[in-house]
């Protein structure tokens, strides 16, 4: 079956999810739609449909007119499967100690790593993106330092992933939150799928916001892997929800952006541990002061 897509750009969250809404009533209808944030500090936002019909290029010509959004690309997919692709495409990736895969090569999983499983059906945030990696890295760092996290928590989690590496090294509880409902099944899937059962405790959640989060605060360690502007907005809730000497771990933020975070936090009283660039992408080990 064809699949198509019809792409744009507009500034503005709010402008880009009430054209995301407007494209619901398309006939013929989209199978899926997407609103997402471009990484690139622009304030720009992509909105996406996916079609199994090709797409009424005429009503989305008047849609992107009264949005005031760049002209739809609309373009028809090839048929793939993606899941095998992307079996043959992510290879096994090794962090310090973790060694993130595929259940396609548990064959190759070393001995004396901490393997973390994450299908090739469930990929985003496997550890090949530059951010996750960078992540797993700077884990893998402190625990060299000889740091033992026993009150962590994963802001924005997606997979997983960074809350059971700390849960395989670690022995108390973990919390994973994300504001996608979504991620939060997804993460859940994989904290099973890794025996991490009651090590990792998955809730959905924005930011802090959550009960269960603020029972458990002061942190001595967070992640957040999510983008630069709310990273720099959830810089006071970090300052007040990690105690001193306490670490963060940030990313998902572009090389060229890092200066700004670092501001950011060191007005809610951080300091930078270490800095790494990933490819395009920074990995910052704060510590609060």
């Amino acid at each position: 079956m064809p699949t198509f897509t019809a792409l744009t750009t507009l500034p503005g969250k709010e402008q880009g999810e009430k054209l995301g809404e407007a494209m619901e009533r398309l006939v013929p209808e989209p199978t899926g739609i997407g609103v997402f944030e471009i990484e690139d500090d622009s304030g720009l936002w992509e909105i996406g449909g996916y079609f199994t019909e090709a797409p009424d290029e005429a009503a989305l010509a008047v849609l992107a007119a009264a949005f005031g959004a760049k002209p739809f690309v609309v373009s028809e997919l090839p048929e793939t499967d993606w899941v095998a692709h992307v079996k043959r495409e992510l290879a096994p990736v090794e962090a310090g100690r973790f060694f993130v895969y595929g259940s396609h090569d548990a064959d190759k999983v070393p001995d004396n790593s901490e393997p973390l499983l994450i299908e090739a059906a469930m990929a985003f945030g496997t550890g090949h993106h530059g951010t996750t990696l960078g992540c797993l890295k700077a884990l893998d760092r402190l625990a060299n330092e000889g740091f033992v996290g026993k009150c962590v928590a994963d802001i924005g989690c997606g997979t997983a992933v960074l809350a059971m590496g700390a849960a395989r090294i670690w022995p108390d509880v973990v919390l994973a939150s994300d504001i996608d409902e979504v991620a939060v099944d997804v993460a859940e899937a994989n904290v099973k799928a890794n025996g991490l059962t009651g090590k990792v405790i998955c809730l959905e959640a924005a930011g802090f916001g959550h009960p269960d989060l603020a029972a458990k605060a002061p942190y001595d360690l967070v992640f957040a892997n999510i983008l630069k502007a709310p990273l720099v907005d959830l810089a006071p809730e970090m300052g007040a929800n990690i105690a001193a000497e306490g670490h963060a771990i940030l990313s998902g933020i572009l090389n060229e952006q890092a200066d700004d975070v670092v501001a950011a936090y060191d007005a809610a009283g951080f300091d930078v541990h270490t800095r790494e660039e990933v490819g395009e992408w920074t990995t910052l080990t704060l510590t609060k002061r």
